[in-house]
């Protein structure tokens, strides 16, 4: 169970939560954490990369000259793999990246992740009521009473962004915003700081304890 200081939209102190989610053995968190990590990337990836072949490649089905007196080497075809304009010898054909990883684990991997980042966690109360209209500059200056610079990577964690707040976060190149119910690992560990709301707070636990 980890303790966090809960702050107002002005960066005071007004109470405290408690963040109490079931993580991994010590002994095993980092291997756990890694695989779940190393199965988002992965499965990120498209995989529609393609090259031809020397089968493949237009043309090239004449032999090129004949096969002794020129003085040149022998050749088959203007499609080789050693001309230009040939084949590709290995090159990459559409293929599948998916990693497989039970649910469980998966979810025990996040928990995990959050659990590990519990330090670099700032709660607030929820702020949509000060945010009535779209003002970027406005909530910079919220993060910088928070405790944060415009220099850290920070995942803000809601449980339903409200439109305001989304406008007025969505110039924020180093802002990334995550929903309680919907959290992924690599945004909890690329973070330099995680913002949650009270509420965020409440249905992570809500969701992921196990």
């Amino acid at each position: 169970m980890v303790n966090c200081i809960v702050k107002n939209w002005e960066g005071e102190q007004v109470g405290e939560a408690t963040l109490e989610l079931k993580v991994a053995k010590e002994e095993n968190a980092a291997h756990i954490v890694h695989r779940a990590l190393v199965r988002q990337m992965t499965n990120a990836r498209q995989g529609t990369a393609s090259s031809k072949t020397r089968s493949e490649v237009r043309g090239g089905g004449r032999k090129p000259w004949r096969q002794k007196g020129t003085g040149r080497a022998r050749a088959g075809s203007i499609r080789s793999p050693l001309w230009r304009g040939g084949g590709v010898i290995f090159g990459p054909k559409p293929r599948d990246f998916d990693l497989k990883m039970n649910r469980k684990e998966r979810r025990l991997a996040l928990r995990t992740a959050i659990n590990s980042r519990a330090e670099d966690l700032v709660v607030v109360e929820n702020f949509a009521e000060h945010l009535s209209q779209p003002k970027t500059k406005e909530f910079v200056a919220a993060l910088n009473r928070w405790g944060i610079d415009g220099k850290q990577k920070v995942a803000l964690i809601l449980v339903a962004p409200p439109e305001n707040v989304y406008l007025s976060i969505r110039n924020i190149p180093y802002v990334t915003l995550l929903r309680a119910d919907s959290l992924n690992i690599y945004d909890i560990l690329n973070a330099d700081k995680l913002v949650a709301t009270s509420e965020a707070l409440e249905k992570i636990q809500e969701v992921y304890c196990d």
